[in-house]
């Protein structure tokens, strides 16, 4: 009986194949969450969402997107770019801002801004692997061979972005803080994973915190 081709040792060769392609994938880890004790929890009805960016599409889009997921039976979330009009240029007015959110309403804020970028650049030496022989021929079940492999160095960049994300009562006349965390995601390939990524931790988050209730069905089915 001819024996059947194994394809077990080019297990070590596909491995190395692996490690060489970039991490494209962005994941986001939770690395601070606080809440004020001093306050208590607002109920929310309305909430004001903010994403601090001099990028007026990446404002848009962020603020759009945590709507979306912070929205539910009984709470309304309005995106920032909706009713704060801030042109590319213009400084911050906080009287606009104070008069925007008593005439809407608000009774809290969640802001968000982009804290720092950590950028990583490391060499990866390569090395040498040593498969095992296989027989996939007929001179190769007669002769065993023992390819050697070997995989050359490449630099890996890992990029890091941290956020910070708070929540503010806006039912005192200066704003109070609830909650606060931090997150960093990593080696995103492309903004709008970076803001689903973010998006979904803060969501979540705010749910373990019982800040905001559970989330609605469609709402589930349309998690990143």
């Amino acid at each position: 009986m001819r024996p059947r081709p194994t394809f077990a040792p080019l297990l070590p060769l596909i491995l190395v194949a692996l490690l060489a392609i970039p991490l494209f994938a962005a994941s986001t880890k939770l690395v601070l969450s606080w809440r004020n004790p001093t306050v208590a929890a607002p109920k929310l009805q309305k909430v004001l969402i903010i994403g601090m960016s001099d990028k007026v599409e990446v404002r848009a889009d962020f603020e759009d997107a945590l709507s979306a997921k912070v929205a539910r039976p009984g709470i309304e979330a309005v995106p920032g770019n909706t009713i704060l009009l801030r042109p590319e240029g213009t400084g911050v007015n906080l009287d606009y801002i104070k008069e925007q959110i008593r005439a809407n309403n608000i009774d809290a804020v969640l802001v968000s801004r982009l804290v720092k970028i950590d950028k990583n650049i490391t060499y990866v030496p390569g090395e040498t692997f040593y498969p095992y022989p296989y027989y996939r021929t007929f001179y190769g079940y007669y002769g065993t061979v023992y390819p050697v492999v070997y995989t050359p160095g490449y630099l890996k960049e890992e990029k890091k972005i941290r956020i910070e994300t708070n929540l503010y009562s806006t039912s005192g006349g200066e704003g109070e803080l609830v909650w606060t965390a931090m997150s960093d995601t990593f080696n995103p390939s492309n903004t709008k994973k970076a803001i689903d990524s973010v998006v979904k931790l803060v969501v979540k988050e705010l749910e373990k915190q019982r800040l905001l209730g559970p989330a609605t069905s469609a709402q589930l089915t349309n998690i990143p």
